[in-house]
């Protein structure tokens, strides 16, 4: 399903987007695009594309062709979900330690929709960070990994 979201290749690519994207979510999916999980996450993010057009734009980024940005945004887990309004990251609390990203991949289209609408509103009201409305027992869960403390 992938090949059916535009991908980005480079820093450059992503640096670009970040600041381009205006007046919506900038949904960035890093992963690889033969994980299973990952496919099935560009799968739900592809057959909702459409319908959040007005408030968003997915791309997926390969964690291997980006390293810069997948050490700055600690992305030890994939897929991982990072998400920017008007070139600010915004941060969504899941009820997990981490609120930089989503990891993993969303249950149903439902819960991504959801998501996208309240930081999509937030962020218009001038927040940098929101409530996850994803139902806690469809966030996965995972240990957050500290290397070298």
């Amino acid at each position: 399903m992938s090949f059916l979201l535009p991908q980005l290749a480079s820093k450059k690519e992503v640096d670009q987007a970040i600041k381009t994207v205006a007046e919506k979510v900038l949904v960035l999916r890093f992963g690889r695009d033969q994980d299973s999980v990952c496919m099935q996450l560009d799968d739900i993010l592809a057959k909702t594309s459409h319908d959040l057009s007005k408030m968003a734009v997915i791309y997926l980024v390969d964690v291997n062709k980006v390293p810069v940005y997948t050490q700055y945004f600690d992305i030890s887990y994939i897929p991982s979900t990072v998400f920017f309004f008007n070139g600010q990251h915004m941060k969504v609390d899941y009820g997990s330690p981490d609120h930089t990203k989503f990891v993993g991949s969303f249950k149903t289209k439902q819960d991504f929709i959801d998501l996208i609408e309240v930081i999509y509103r937030g962020a218009m009201r001038g927040k940098l960070i929101v409530r996850s409305p994803i139902d806690p027992k469809n966030i996965p869960k995972y240990d957050l990994l500290y290397q070298g403390i």
